[in-house]
């Protein structure tokens, strides 16, 4: 039986939670809300966006770079269904973990962002026009970008900006992940979208994440 107030929307998030296959368009994403930003959060998030540097991981010694490799394998084999190309399916792994890496954030946690917020779908657009794999918000473009919104659909412009955009969302909320979920996917304080994130990060659990 389900609970008062269970609206279509939460029984998505509760399939896409438990793994089960994504549906088709529009994705499950809700929306970042469009908020002022002050000039050095404008400019300081501008620039992490600007740096194009290619998605090569580097490793400052050779421990380190077999434990990336040994989560590279085993994610990669979790993927294979959703992402049947071996080079597509790398080449999205090896951008995950570098952006990630470099905006301080949690890889298992990113991951289970992405399977909620699109399926893991490059083209999802969900029906407030949020787009790509994290679903940016088109205004992301303008406000910290270069205008240019289709380039939203490119895998590593996605992913730096949706890095970018949660990070800046983890500082706003002091650390706290539930309500910077919350308020990356425009329902601050409220559960269903957290707890679902929070179930599908469990899937991509790995001692070397």
């Amino acid at each position: 039986m389900r609970p008062a107030g269970w609206t279509r929307r939460d029984s998505l998030l509760a399939m896409a939670a438990c793994g089960l296959p994504a549906l088709p368009l529009p994705a499950l994403a809700g929306g970042q809300i469009e908020e002022p930003l002050a000039d050095s959060v404008r400019s300081a998030l501008s620039a992490a966006i600007a740096n194009t540097a290619p998605p090569i991981p580097e490793f400052t010694d050779t421990e380190k770079r077999l434990a990336y490799l040994r989560w590279l394998g085993a994610t990669s084999d979790r993927l294979k269904r959703r992402k049947p190309d071996f080079q597509t399916r790398i080449e999205f792994l090896q951008t995950v973990w570098y952006e990630t890496k470099r905006a301080g954030l949690d890889t298992t946690l990113v991951l289970g962002l992405i399977q909620v917020e699109s399926g893991f779908r490059k083209f999802a657009i969900s029906r407030v026009g949020a787009r790509g794999y994290m679903q940016i918000m088109p205004f992301w473009a303008r406000l910290i970008g270069d205008g240019h919104v289709p380039a939203l659909f490119n895998m590593q412009t996605n992913l730096r900006f949706g890095c970018v955009i949660l990070r800046h969302y983890l500082d706003r909320e002091r650390g706290d992940t539930f309500m910077a979920l919350g308020r990356y996917n425009g329902s601050r304080g409220k559960p269903q979208y957290p707890n679902a994130v929070y179930a599908a990060r469990r899937q991509w659990a790995h001692p070397d994440a």
